[in-house]
């Protein structure tokens, strides 16, 4: 309940105005936002590869209702992109898109042509980039545009939302590509999702073994040990090595974690956000874990 409460607060521009504006907000925020700049997320790309990560790097926006929004938004990505360029990370350092920031509700067609100056720029650094998945009205609009940028660019990516009923097709039609798996971070009706955590785990095990199983790249999104014993669990059955599949996991969340899944000889990537249109994100990473409304509430009454 506490969840949907904040999954909503997500979308509510009163409490958007009432937490942005809140003086020490955007200090606890730092823990889940590399910054504003591209600057800032070229210098967490610089740490965390330096410690043997790899990075998705999410420029941070949605829901764009008009197509200035769309160019500043394409912009953004490509000068990120040009700046990463000289450090020669390729794929260790990608981009995770949101196509609602490049004009998907308003012209499929424009957001399409947007995501391929990204992909074209991403190509040119030796990188790539995975689409974000949205709420549940979004996806096949998000399919479509992904099948038509794989002509031009098959390494595009997308990620896929095991609490979605829906998902275990996707995963059979996607399991030749690179598929990130997560949860499923949106308020969803129970018509189309599952809505009590045990469901969401079990369906997402169901869409991992799919993946693991198929000839494509899984991308396991998860903070959770017992997904991770399964992963593993599975690339053994399917006789995957280390290099076929990999772990994400967000930054700034169980850093322990991913330093010692790496230093074990796995596959670690961040996902690094970064902008100034950070509500909607932070909300959702509230909304995920209790542990993170705590580590908020403990850092306000510190301040």
């Amino acid at each position: 309940m506490f969840g949907s409460l904040l999954l909503a607060g997500s979308r509510s521009p009163l409490a958007r105005r009432a937490v942005s504006g809140f003086p020490l907000t955007r200090k606890v925020v730092e823990r889940f936002v590399a910054g504003e700049s591209p600057d800032d997320a070229v210098t967490a790309t610089r740490r965390l590869t330096g410690a043997g990560l790899a990075v998705t790097i999410d420029h941070l926006g949605e829901e764009v209702r008009d197509t200035q929004a769309t160019i500043d938004a394409v912009k953004a990505y490509v000068t990120l992109l040009g700046a990463l360029r000289p450090l020669e990370l390729g794929r260790r350092a990608e981009v995770s898109v949101k196509l609602s920031a490049l004009g998907q509700a308003l012209d499929a067609p424009m957001a399409l042509d947007n995501a391929r100056r990204i992909c074209e720029a991403a190509r040119d650094c030796g990188s790539t980039v995975t689409l974000d998945m949205e709420d549940h009205t979004t996806v096949d609009s998000t399919l479509e545009i992904l099948r038509a940028l794989r002509e031009d660019f098959p390494e595009t990516g997308v990620a896929i939302q095991a609490y979605l009923f829906r998902s275990e097709g996707d995963c059979r039609d996607l399991a030749g590509s690179r598929v990130r798996l997560v949860k499923g971070a949106y308020s969803e009706p129970a018509t189309v999702a599952y809505q009590k955590k045990a469901h969401v785990d079990m369906a997402y095990v169901r869409c991992l073994k799919i993946l693991m199983e198929g000839t494509g790249y899984p991308m396991v999104a998860t903070h959770d040990d017992r997904l991770i014993a399964i992963t593993e669990l599975l690339a053994d059955r399917n006789d995957r090595d280390r290099d076929s599949y990999e772990y994400q996991m967000l930054y700034g969340i169980r850093t322990d974690k991913q330093e010692a899944l790496a230093g074990a000889g796995s596959r670690i990537r961040v996902y690094v956000p970064y902008g100034d249109d950070w509500y909607g994100y932070f909300m959702r990473r509230l909304a995920e874990r209790p542990a993170n409304v705590g580590f908020f509430l403990r850092s306000l009454r510190g301040k």
